[in-house]
């Protein structure tokens, strides 16, 4: 009985091999008869195949109608499906591939010396030569896993055309408005961060973008940097309330009117940033609450970069600086050192000197300094919207990013937690003050989330000798850390300059999933703007497919003028 069961399923096994095969030949023998027709470009199938009906329909078909001729198939119970994909392969090496896939397992020897290939690779040519592989496996589940990021691409040329467009299609946004404080940092976003939540990935995105706005004013006109911008919010639900700007207090030595005499006619004030507010009731019930965002750029003048030099720690409190600034005279030398220990062990809120002048020093005229701008748009919102749910985001990149947490620390000793929640989200942003001054941040109830790319130097200065423990420097709040080696777009050898650029902080935080995972496949900001201001960390397979598309690429730098600004993208300092 048992045999007879047997014989019965190898009859039926060996009938169904036969239809099979003789299934394939008719689909050769069909595409090669057939006549010309219209192929997508976007179809995944080999350009040199003789089968492939773009390339050989015209002059092979001789070739193929004789090849299978002499391959005809024997009685299917006595040819083996082996055989047939081994004339099949015969057929599709009879013309010299360009670049010959390598075959991922050593080929198997039949009996008559036939090279029989691996079944998984036998399959993706077979399928690659029928063009059948985007319809059955647009995933490519036959591609080689091996392969290097160079080679990695979008699914289709559809996908690639729309992420080097100009035009970003934003995820879409979802409300919010019952869970809008985790977002804001209560529970310090534990649980958020990796995996890296969806509604807060795109809040990220959302508030970097008003940071770019800040680049894009200043370097957007030739008007001194002391004057106002015109500010195109990327989020139309906000109105701009305030213009802000910075006052460097900076002396430079004469020598410097010698070598760069444009250095010596800058003007101390430049325009920094601004204060707008939410007022789309809609976006105000989605995001359940009432947003106050104030937004910071980074370094972009001569006179900011010469203060942030002054890597000194200094007290951030007036008093506190005035005092420290009157010394010790008068006091015997074991008097003063004994003052000096206890001034150096004591629990003083220190910040950068650079980064304190900046935020402090008055401008010319009744320019009031950037802290006191603050302090007095915050205290007339809070004025208007008297009894509604609000909240304060300070937003900044570089140098921005360390101006951002002191403003934070100000307003929430105006504006306690529980009338209106603080919090920060920076790019990039470097040391601010010591380990008393962060401890004091956390105090007042402000929320900070630091995003850092793995490669960007910045966050790791300014460092000072850790003499004691306030006198080093300390980060502030949690920290996202990003890689730029985990996009498909960014060459890995990325230069410094591209790792710290805002647009490509965004762009990782877009396609950030996990850390160590792999970059998200349904990343949707657009290449166009990180193509312009990075194209030399661009991988050369989108250079050249953005070359082929035709799109237009613009040199994303500003030249210097002779107001003192210096040429200076998001990727500054």
């Amino acid at each position: 009985m048992f045999p007879a069961i047997y014989s019965v399923h190898v009859h039926l096994f060996s009938y169904q091999v036969g239809l099979f095969s003789s299934l394939l030949m008719s689909i050769a023998l069909a595409m090669a008869a057939a006549p010309p027709r219209h192929v997508s470009q976007g179809r995944n199938a080999l350009p040199n195949s003789p089968l492939n009906p773009i390339t050989a329909r015209h002059h092979h078909a001789t070739a193929v109608h004789a090849s299978i001729a002499a391959t005809a198939p024997q009685p299917a119970a006595t040819l083996s499906t082996n055989a047939h994909l081994a004339n099949l392969e015969r057929l599709l090496e009879k013309q010299k591939q360009e670049n010959p896939p390598a075959a991922s397992a050593p080929a198997k020897m039949q009996p008559d010396g036939v090279s029989d290939p691996p079944s998984s690779y036998r399959t993706s040519r077979l399928l690659q030569a029928l063009n059948l592989t985007s319809a059955l496996f647009p995933a490519g589940g036959f591609s080689n896993k091996h392969a290097g990021a160079e080679e990695v691409s979008p699914r289709s040329l559809t996908r690639l055309r729309r992420l080097l467009s100009n035009s970003n299609r934003a995820s879409p946004r979802g409300s919010i408005a019952g869970g809008w404080r985790r977002f804001h940092g209560v529970g310090d976003w534990e649980g958020l961060l990796d995996p890296l939540d969806d509604d807060l990935r795109r809040e990220l995105v959302r508030y970097g973008e008003f940071v770019q706005a800040t680049y894009h004013a200043f370097h957007s006109t030739s008007a001194p940097p002391g004057r106002p911008r015109h500010v195109l919010l990327p989020d139309r639900s906000y109105r701009v309330t305030r213009n802000l700007f910075a006052t460097a207090s900076i002396e430079l030595p004469p020598w410097i009117d010698t070598v760069a005499p444009w250095v010596m006619a800058a003007h101390p004030t430049s325009w920094i940033g601004y204060v707008a507010v939410c007022e789309n009731e809609r976006e105000i019930r989605r995001m359940g609450r009432r947003d106050i965002v104030i937004a910071l750029r980074g370094t972009s003048t001569c006179l900011e970069w010469a203060e942030n030099f002054r890597t000194e720690l200094v007290p951030l409190d007036e008093a506190e600086a005035e005092t420290e600034q009157q010394g010790v005279s008068g006091l015997s030398a074991k008097e003063e050192a004994e003052t000096e220990e206890q001034r150096l062990s004591s629990e003083v809120a220190k910040v950068e000197c650079g980064f304190r002048s900046l935020y402090k020093t008055p401008g010319l005229g009744d320019k009031p300094s950037l802290s006191a701008a603050v302090v007095e748009e915050v205290k007339k919102l809070r004025k208007e919207y008297a009894g509604e749910e609000l909240s304060i985001t300070v937003v900044g990149h570089s140098l921005g990013a360390a101006l951002a947490v002191l403003v934070a620390e100000e307003v929430a000793a105006l504006v306690p937690p529980e009338r209106a929640a603080t919090a920060v989200f920076t790019f990039g942003g470097p040391r601010v003050g010591n380990r008393a001054f962060a401890e004091r941040v956390e105090k007042r109830g402000v929320k900070v989330l630091r995003v850092v790319n793995a490669h960007d130097l910045v966050p790791r200065v300014p460092a000072a000798p850790l003499r004691t423990r306030n006198e080093g420097y300390a980060h502030v709040g949690r920290e996202l850390v990003v890689d730029s080696q985990s996009s498909p777009y960014l060459r890995p050898d990325a230069d410094l300059s591209c790792c710290h650029d805002l647009e490509a902080y965004l762009h990782l935080v877009d396609g950030f999933r996990a850390a160590g995972g792999p970059f998200r496949e349904n990343a949707k900001r657009s290449l166009a703007r990180l193509l312009s201001q990075q194209g030399a960390n661009i991988k050369k397979l989108y250079l050249n497919k953005a070359q082929e598309l035709r799109l237009k690429q613009t040199a994303g730098s500003f030249g210097r003028c002779n107001s003192g600004q210096l040429a200076s993208p998001s990727s500054t300092f």
